[in-house]
């Protein structure tokens, strides 16, 4: 397949996902065959604290990722930091990471190519590519993942987006039905039922679609005090 069809395809399936959890173990495994690698990873960003693994294609990669955040160096924090592209085709030697250079040649990884996954609103993290051999990595590959990772940050967002939607929708539908059962139990108006949900919601501190959530797995309003439960 030559690179045009490959990525027209790869465009193709990404688009097709629902899911962030599908949409990104499709982006590491399309990834090894983009940069000819052996590993994929996938780092993302969800606060300045919190940064985690979303996608490996092996344990290794993991290892690796945990490391750059322990040892607080490494390519893919630097792509995140610098919104740049970083090749390292002997990490064993590299002094721009020394310590998990070092770590992670132990692990096999020889050579590692990290490049950022964004889109002109957001920066999503970082795809992370690792091989082997010393070497591995040349202008081409690091132009061709420059190119993947803009299909996959595409992607990436709209899967996030058509998520989100979801769960809107999910917690939409459960408002209704616990809107019903009120309207039902005590004879009262959409209007009043929504108002009562609201009010419990404001009241107890608690999300609304947990109320009503609450409210159609048992059949009425909560009396006093709001209990928590894992619903929602």
């Amino acid at each position: 397949m030559d690179v045009p069809d490959f990525f027209s395809e790869v465009a193709l399936e990404l688009h097709q996902q629902r899911d962030t959890e599908k949409t990104v173990d499709l982006i590491t495994r399309y990834a090894q065959i983009a940069a000819r690698s052996d590993d994929a990873g996938i780092m993302l960003v969800h606060s300045r604290s919190r940064i985690e693994t979303a996608a490996a294609t092996s344990d290794r990669v993991i290892r690796s990722h945990d490391l750059q955040r322990e040892l607080d160096e490494g390519p893919c924090l630097d792509a995140l930091e610098t919104g740049m592209s970083f090749v390292s085709n002997d990490v064993a030697n590299e002094m721009r990471w020394p310590r998990w250079g070092k770590s992670v040649a132990e692990l096999g990884i020889h050579s590692a190519m990290s490049v950022l996954l964004e889109t002109r609103d957001r920066r999503y993290g970082s795809l992370n590519v690792y091989s082997s051999e010393p070497g591995a990595f040349d202008r081409d590959d690091l132009s061709t993942a420059q190119i993947f990772a803009r299909h996959a940050s595409v992607a990436l967002a709209t899967a996030q987006q058509e998520e989100g939607l979801m769960i809107a929708i999910d917690a939409r539908k459960v408002i209704g039905q616990a809107q019903g059962i009120l309207m039902e139990r005590f004879d009262i108006d959409a209007d009043r039922a929504f108002e009562v949900l609201r009010r419990y919601s404001q009241n107890h501190n608690e999300k609304l679609h947990k109320v009503a959530a609450w409210v159609v797995e048992n059949r009425r309003l909560p009396v006093e005090r709001f209990p928590h439960t894992s619903t929602g």
